[in-house]
């Protein structure tokens, strides 16, 4: 077998579900890299990237804000916060509230909790993260 399944789900969606070669996820000790035939796994996903190997050889670029990871024999499974496709991020919106977050974090917005803020802080910074190494992609 040179493929292991892989399924990416958020609160709100199915974000992926199809045949890997390779997943890579960011844990909270580093990032892991999980080939067909890995063993069993559990582990936490800190906000990062999730990057998944098709079978056909084309990468995908996801952007989570944490999570689990779980490893059985034929599936790889991330349960994330919040999850979205690189190609599928607006740019201006993610900026905006990476803004917003970064007022908030410096005593000058809205009265919000300083771990909701500094997550959705560290939810912008991947989505931006993520668009760079798209277009990194595309150019190449």
């Amino acid at each position: 077998m040179n493929t292991i399944r892989c399924d990416i789900v958020s609160a709100e969606a199915e974000i992926f579900h199809g045949e890997a070669t390779l997943v890579v996820a960011t844990g909270e000790l580093g990032e892991l890299g999980i080939a067909p035939r890995h063993a069993p796994l559990i582990t936490r996903l800190k906000p990062g990237k999730v990057v998944v190997t098709q079978a056909n050889g084309e990468i995908l670029d996801f952007a989570i804000g944490g999570g689990i990871l779980e490893v059985q024999p034929q599936v790889v499974t991330i349960l994330a916060d919040t999850a979205i496709r690189a190609d599928d991020i607006d740019e201006a919106a993610v900026k905006a509230a990476k803004d917003e977050a970064e007022r908030i974090l410096a005593g000058r917005g809205e009265a919000m909790d300083v771990a909701e803020a500094q997550q959705k802080l560290a939810e912008a910074v991947v989505q931006l993260q993520a668009l760079e190494r798209l277009r990194k992609t595309l150019k190449h």
